[in-house]
C-alpha cells in the first residue's frame, strides 16, 4: 500500500452539549473529498481519541467510512495500551473497510515499556491484524519515542508497512529512514519540519494543520515532488506561523477555531480541554488573515 501524500488526522466534531456532531463530520469530509488529500486518519490524537468512548469511536469510524470518497485511503487510529484491545480495535476497523491501522506506543506503564516490550506488542498486533499496521511514535503525548534500531526491527515484519513519526526531530526521522528498507514508509506528523523531513526521505505527512489548511499542505508536498525546492521551502515558511499560532500553542481548541474561521466545522473541544480566550481567538484570526493575504498576493 502506497501511503504517499497528505493525510489530515481528522478532528472529531462535537455539539455544544459535547455529544458527537456526526453530520458535521460528514460535511467536513465532503469538503476534503474535493481536495487532493491522499486520505484521512480517523480517531488519531487530533481526533481527541482518548476522550471518546468505544461506542463513539465505532460511530465516528462508520460515518467517516461512508463519507469518504472512494479514492481516499482510510487509516484508523487503533492503538491503546492493551495489546489484545489494540488487536480487537484494529480488526474492527478492518471489518468497516479501513485500509491500514495507526498504532501508537503503549505508554501508561512507561517504565516497563522497554524496547523488548514494544517490539513484542507490535509484532503480536501485526500478526493478528487483518490490515497493514503503521507504528506511531508521538513522544510529546506518550513520553516514549521509537528509535531507529527498534523501528528497523519492526520493519522486518511483513504487516508493518511504515511509521508516523511525530517528534519533529529531523535527525530521528533521518536515522529511521537510513535504518529501514526503501519499502518501509516514513510519514511525519510535524508540519513545522515537513519540508526537511521530505528532503531526507519521508514519503508524506499526517499533518493536523491540514484540517484547516489542506491546500497549503498539499501544495508544499506537490512542489517537493515536482523538484521545485525553492517553492517548497517558501511554502514551508508560510506554513510555519499558522502551525504554531493555530495549533502548537493553543492545541486542538485552537485548531478547531481555525477550522471554524476557514469554512470547516471545528466546534468545541471536549473537556478537560478549556475553551479559548478571546485573546487567543483574535491571535488565530490575525494569523489566518496574514496567510490569506499572502495567498492573494501570490495569485
Amino acid at each position: 500500500m502506497k501511503l504517499h501524500g497528505i493525510f489530515p488526522p481528522l478532528t472529531t466534531p462535537f455539539a455544544g452539549d459535547a455529544t458527537l456532531a456526526l453530520d458535521r463530520l460528514r460535511e467536513n469530509i465532503g469538503k476534503y473529498n474535493r481536495t487532493p488529500l491522499a486520505g484521512y486518519v480517523v480517531i488519531g490524537s487530533t481526533g481527541e481519541s482518548v476522550l471518546l468512548s468505544r461506542e463513539e469511536i465505532d460511530r465516528v469510524w462508520g460515518v467517516a467510512r461512508e463519507a469518504a470518497a472512494g479514492d481516499k485511503i482510510l487509516i484508523a487510529g487503533t492503538g491503546v495500551d492493551s495489546t489484545a484491545e489494540t488487536i480487537e480495535r484494529t480488526n474492527r476497523a478492518a471489518a468497516l473497510g479501513y485500509q491500514a491501522a495507526l498504532v501508537k506506543t503503549p505508554y501508561y506503564y512507561k517504565s516497563q515499556m522497554t524496547p523488548a516490550a514494544e517490539l513484542e506488542h507490535y509484532q503480536r498486533v501485526a500478526d493478528a491484524a487483518r490490515i497493514p499496521v503503521l507504528v506511531y511514535s508521538v513522544p510529546q503525548f506518550t513520553g516514549l519515542a521509537l528509535e531507529a534500531d527498534l523501528v528497523a526491527r519492526l520493519a522486518e515484519h511483513p504487516n508493518i508497512i511504515g511509521i508516523k513519526e511525530s517528534s519533529g526531530n529531523v535527525q530521528r526521522v533521518t536515522e529511521i529512514i537510513h535504518a529501514t528498507p526503501p519499502s518501509f514508509q516514513t510519514l511525519v506528523g510535524s508540519a513545522t519540519t515537513f519540508y526537511p523531513s521530505l528532503a531526507v526521505g519521508a514519503v508524506g505527512g499526517v499533518l493536523a494543520i491540514a484540517n484547516a489548511l489542506p491546500e497549503l499542505c498539499v501544495e508544499l508536498y506537490a512542489a517537493f515532488r515536482a523538484g521545485e525546492a525553492g517553492r517548497a521551502r517558501a511554502l514551508q515558511h508560510r506554513l510555519l506561523k499558522p502551525t504554531i499560532k493555530c495549533l502548537a500553542e493553543p492545541g486542538i481548541p485552537g485548531l478547531k477555531h481555525a477550522m471554524d474561521c476557514l469554512g470547516y466545522y471545528g466546534g468545541p473541544p471536549r473537556r478537560p480541554f478549556l475553551p479559548l480566550t478571546d485573546a487567543q481567538k483574535r491571535e488565530i484570526e490575525t494569523t489566518l488573515a496574514t496567510v490569506a493575504a499572502a495567498t492573494t498576493a501570490r495569485s
